[in-house]
């Protein structure tokens, strides 16, 4: 029976070593195995990284070329934004140009009635002025120009002023101690100006 039990002790002795052996082997080959496949993932990122490079340099050809496109675009754009900022600003020009001409054919129909008015008040006798009719048109006549003035038309500035050819209008000429040289000495008709503009001259008399 010792015998027995020594003998199954030597063989579980062999049966740990072979195992051990076993183990130890197949250690060295998972070892190498792991070697071999470090090794094989070290040369395919070697690889993958000249492929990335070629291929980068071929990406880096077609950024060149979106960047041009874009450029390109770009420039196309801020040339056509200015050109159309230009016609904006053309056209808002060309309307206040066709405002003010039309204003200006309207105050010039207007302005015969505003003579009539102040022709019919200088002939009104001084006794009359009083009369509830009289002053009725002078009201009219006050409310006319204070419409015509808040549209911005004012009259021309004439007599005691010096001569102006872009005011005034000469028809006649006169010596006259009693005004300085080139001064307008006489309104024969009232001129009126709509904004910068005149709408129609003044009709003077010039002395000196």
């Amino acid at each position: 029976m010792e015998d027995m039990k020594e003998k199954s002790q030597e063989e579980m002795v062999k049966e740990a070593v072979e195992e051990a052996k076993k183990t130890a082997k197949e250690a060295n080959e998972e070892a190498d195995s792991k070697e071999e496949t470090a090794e094989t993932e070290t040369e395919e990122k070697e690889e993958a990284g000249e492929e990335e490079k070629k291929s980068g340099k071929k990406l880096f050809g077609k950024k060149d070329k979106k960047d041009e496109k874009i450029e390109e675009l770009t420039d196309r754009l801020t040339r056509q934004m200015a050109e159309f900022d230009n016609f904006r600003k053309r056209t808002d020009k060309e309307k206040t140009q066709m405002y003010e001409v039309g204003a200006k054919d309207i105050i010039e129909k207007i302005l015969p009635v505003v003579d009539n008015f102040e022709r019919g008040l200088d002939a009104v006798k001084e006794e009359d002025k009083e009369d509830p009719f009289v002053q009725g048109m002078e009201k009219v006549y006050k409310h006319l120009m204070t419409t015509l003035e808040g549209i911005e038309v004012k009259p021309i500035e004439a007599v005691g002023h010096e001569f102006d050819p872009n005011f005034h209008n000469a028809v006649m000429h006169v010596e006259d101690e009693n005004f300085g040289e080139n001064i307008v000495a006489e309104e024969f008709q009232k001129g009126y100006m709509y904004r910068d503009s005149v709408v129609r001259h003044s009709m003077v008399k010039v002395a000196n």
